[in-house]
């Protein structure tokens, strides 16, 4: 680390020292989603030193995502998200990499698509592609952090292959996609919360949303949270033994 890193990074770097900050810049994060929740993720973890995002979105910017969407301006309308959101975060920390990935994710590609990573979060709008992201994070036993908004409400978990339950243990059933409501400031509360669950993951500190769905109430400002059960023989994590060395 160089000087010029310790002083831009020295607040953080009280709180969990030159090995934490280490560890961020040596970290691999996918971010599975560039609108409305993976604008905050992407943009707290890049401006904490996260040495190389990898951003996985097919979709190009519309003018309806601009109430949330704040990687992405009037003047990126028609172009892909990916590709407007790596402009902003390598103009905001030119010190990192950004790799993209303009596909859409599907069972057939999601191997060949995504590489390495150290932790995957989970920006996603539909729950189908959530499925086919939590099978890949199980398959090769990398945390996912789910979150998830709607109206003024969003939800966040922290998955652990073979020690908490998966997602397909939390939601098993697919509903209809449909276009929801969202006011902007709710995927901005849940990706912070998501991008803080990673760092946290990455450096070592804190206590993790393991095995906790944690909700978000944005009518009453209020936080609540549940507990989470295994699924009996789920069909994508049952069969893992608990894993120790994640951490």
């Amino acid at each position: 680390m160089n000087n010029f890193e310790r002083e831009k990074y020295s607040r953080q770097i009280l709180l969990f020292g030159e090995e934490g900050q280490e560890k961020l810049k040596n970290a691999k994060v996918l971010v599975a989603g560039a609108g409305g929740l993976g604008s905050p993720i992407s943009t707290y973890l890049a401006i904490a030193g996260v040495g190389k995002l990898i951003l996985a979105d097919f979709d190009s910017v519309d003018l309806s995502n601009l109430n949330r969407q704040f990687l992405h301006h009037e003047k990126d309308i028609g172009r892909s998200k990916v590709e407007s959101a790596k402009e902003k975060l390598l103009s905001m920390n030119p010190g990192i990499e950004v790799e993209t990935i303009g596909e859409m994710l599907t069972e057939s590609n999601i191997e060949s698509l995504i590489p390495e990573c150290d932790i995957i979060v989970d920006a996603l709008d539909n729950l189908e592609t959530r499925h086919i992201l939590n099978r890949l994070a199980i398959k090769r036993r990398i945390p996912l952090i789910h979150g998830a908004v709607t109206g003024y409400d969003g939800q966040v978990t922290t998955i652990i292959p073979g020690k908490t339950p998966c997602f397909y243990c939390i939601f098993p059933r697919l509903s209809r996609k449909e276009v929801f409501p969202v006011l902007g400031t709710t995927p901005g509360i849940i990706g912070s919360i998501q991008a803080n669950e990673a760092i946290k993951f990455l450096t070592g500190k804190g206590k993790l949303l393991e095995g906790r769905l944690l909700f978000w109430n944005g009518l009453s400002g209020s936080f609540s949270e549940i507990s989470l059960s295994k699924l009996n023989n789920c069909p994508v994590c049952g069969s893992l033994n608990e894993i120790n060395d994640i951490k």
